[in-house]
């Protein structure tokens, strides 16, 4: 059978330290053996360019050693129609970057790496969230609750900042749906219904489990990863679909 590809930025500053970067090469390869997706991958510093790639999955790991780069692959990511994933770190870079660009919000800060800002969209956790688990109550008819096929999942975490919930409607009304809550009512899972794929979660799906089965999530990204390269192939480079 032949092997489905795609090139796939994990954007980060790869650390031995950060359990999640452990973890991600033996997920890819378990998708390789199970579901013949051979993705060429590339691990790039958030400094750098994420142009030209067929899939952007911004991992958990900060503070970051640029912010701005790693808001921007975001970017990148939702204006040109690549499959955009962000797990801890990279969903609240990826609200970030939302409420910045799309919402008009251009001040908001987070919290980690500027603790003293007037305006801050990532704040720290009543309750840090490192090394625990916890329930996410998923929403129906969403992409996150076709992917999982469950109404309730238990996801690990290990982050110890979040989403302002207060700040939720700007990011709904300019589009952004989130579609995962834990117990409280706090946003877990966000996604963009518009976009091919773009798909956040505060928790890291990549540590469920004991690593030998992708997350429902993982699986789905690099099929749209590889399917975003076979159709631009197949159409030719430099034309890209108008639905993306």
């Amino acid at each position: 059978m032949n092997a489905y590809s795609g090139r796939l930025a994990l954007v980060g500053d790869r650390s031995p330290h950060v359990r999640s970067h452990a973890r991600i090469p033996g997920l890819l390869r378990q998708l390789e053996e199970r579901d013949h997706l051979d993705l060429d991958v590339y691990w790039i510093p958030t400094g750098e360019s994420v142009e030209g790639f067929d899939g952007v999955w911004l991992l958990p790991g900060s503070p970051y050693r640029s912010e701005a780069g790693a808001i921007q692959a975001v970017r990148t990511a939702r204006e040109q129609g690549i499959p955009f994933l962000g797990t801890c770190a990279g969903f609240q870079h990826a609200m970030l970057e939302f409420a910045r660009n799309v919402c008009g919000a251009t001040g908001v800060q987070h919290g980690e790496s500027t603790p003293d800002a007037d305006d801050l969209l990532i704040v720290p956790m009543q309750c840090s969230l490192v090394g625990h688990e916890g329930a996410v109550q998923v929403t129906p008819n969403t992409r996150a609750a076709r992917l999982l096929g469950v109404e309730r999942s238990m996801e690990r975490y290990h982050c110890a900042y979040g989403l302002d919930s207060s700040r939720l409607d700007l990011l709904r009304e300019h589009g952004m749906v989130f579609s995962g809550y834990d117990d409280e009512g706090e946003p877990r899972i966000a996604e963009l219904p518009g976009h091919p794929f773009f798909l956040a979660t505060l928790f890291q799906p990549e540590l469920a489990g004991d690593g030998t089965r992708p997350h429902p999530f993982i699986q789905a990204f690099a099929h749209a990863v590889a399917g975003r390269n076979d159709q631009i192939v197949e159409e030719g480079r430099g034309v890209i679909p108008a639905a993306l």
